[in-house]
């Protein structure tokens, strides 16, 4: 027995002894790799050119101080805004020719930005090409050729789904289908966005159908979205904000923001106050809510500019929300327009910081009135941090400003290269 003993306790340590060999020899298993990002600003050297030629230029870090981004950059059109997705840059028109479309880059050898595909829509209207990305494989646009269709596309290859098209034109005939004074009808011309497995466009009513249908010549003073699920690409019903015009625009800022908490902003901008009339100058301008959990319009809340001015001529141009605060620029005097207008390259757009709860507006401090942010993010959040675009008419300051509580501070500067339009953090492999 004793012999047994002893002989199982040598076969239990050679046992142990190889067990803890094979330990030794097992290798520890391969890191994760550090992830790498680049910041990609852009700007525009001619905003009073209607292409918007400019530059894209890649930072290692965050840029600080004063930045050129004239060297080593990206050239094209189109650089008045863009619309990331993602880990992807997308914008509304091509870089080449100012086509009308989706065009995405990419950040290619050096470091130098460069043109990955472009799906062309046509261009017979304005806001054609205008797009949303549900996933990394769903995305949804309009097409002027067939105004009362949305079309479906892959983000990924870019390119259309011709299986996924959604007819909309039993729903935009709810209304004013024997209408003469309707000339152009369309369904997301202006407005397209996803919340919860919902597809939001808006139906715009046109009283012309000139080079410009679809803009300041809204026929109803309501403004129609029609609701469609997305899984099944069927149409539910049709909501409405009351007693406004001219929801969104037709560049690469959407106009809408969405809150922490799901909720969806909108902004309408407006038009003629005293005539009921639509106009790009403002009057009935006033930011819309579609609750987290809701597909209608929330009816008992909107922040109106005619509450917050009273000369008519005022409206939102751009919003960003977060934890129950919305960022919004307001015009500090009467909006005028033409050649020697004012509304777009004046500096008279203030930042204020509004409360959704109480409608409570305060000045942003540290920053003096800019131009319209026009087709660019007005505020963008990198890193945890809000940034303001602060570009006046003089270029003295032209950079993102981060903003702390009600007050923003220098970040950088663009001193060559045009005027601040975008800035964006992309994951590099």
């Amino acid at each position: 027995m004793n012999r047994h003993i002893l002989k199982g306790w040598m076969l239990a340590a050679a046992g142990l002894a190889l067990l803890a060999g094979c330990d030794k020899d097992k290798k520890d298993p391969d890191p994760e790799p550090e992830k790498k990002y680049k910041y990609v600003v852009q700007t525009s050297s001619n905003l009073s050119n209607a292409q918007r030629p400019g530059n894209i230029k890649v930072f290692d870090t965050f840029p600080s101080g004063n930045i050129s981004t004239i060297d080593q950059s990206f050239q094209g059109m189109g650089m008045a805004g863009w619309r990331p997705y993602g880990n992807w840059l997308l914008k509304m028109f091509d870089s080449e020719a100012y086509e009308q479309g989706i065009e995405r880059l990419k950040i290619g050898t050096g470091d130098i930005v460069e043109v990955e595909s472009f799906l062309k829509a046509d261009a017979s209207a304005f806001g054609s090409g205008n797009f949303v990305i549900a996933d990394e494989t769903t995305g949804f646009y309009w097409d002027a050729a067939t105004p009362l269709k949305i079309q479906k596309f892959n983000p990924t290859t870019l390119s259309r789904v011709s299986s996924g098209e959604i007819d909309l034109t039993a729903a935009v005939n709810e209304r004013g289908a024997d209408e003469a004074g309707i000339k152009y009808r369309s369904v997301g011309q202006k407005f397209l966005a996803v919340k919860k497995g919902k597809l939001f466009a808006n139906i715009t009513y046109a009283k012309t159908d000139g080079s410009q249908k679809g803009f300041w010549d809204d026929f109803y003073p309501d403004v129609y979205i029609a609701v469609i699920d997305i899984a099944t690409g069927k149409y539910e019903k049709t909501t409405k904000i009351e007693g406004t015009g001219s929801i969104a625009y037709i560049n690469d800022n959407p106009m809408y923001s969405f809150d922490t908490n799901g909720d969806l902003y909108i902004v309408c901008q407006g038009g003629d106050r005293d005539n009921l009339q639509a106009g790009a100058l403002g009057g009935r301008s006033k930011i819309a809510r579609i609750k987290a959990n809701e597909t209608d319009v929330d009816a008992a809340w909107s922040l109106n500019m005619d509450d917050i001015r009273s000369d008519g001529k005022s409206k939102f141009v751009s919003v960003f929300a977060k934890d129950g605060k919305l960022v919004v620029p307001v015009n500090n005097t009467a909006l005028t327009g033409g050649p020697q207008g004012n509304i777009n390259l004046t500096d008279i757009w203030e930042f204020h910081i509004a409360d959704v709860n109480t409608k409570a507006l305060t000045k942003i401090t540290g920053i003096p009135a800019v131009t319209n942010p026009g087709g660019s993010y007005g505020s963008v959040e990198i890193d945890g941090k809000v940034y303001l675009r602060v570009s006046t008419a003089d270029g003295s300051m032209n950079g993102y400003y981060e903003l702390n509580g009600t007050a923003a501070t220098r970040t950088f500067d663009v001193t060559e290269g045009g005027s601040i339009q975008g800035i964006y953090k992309i994951e590099v492999e």
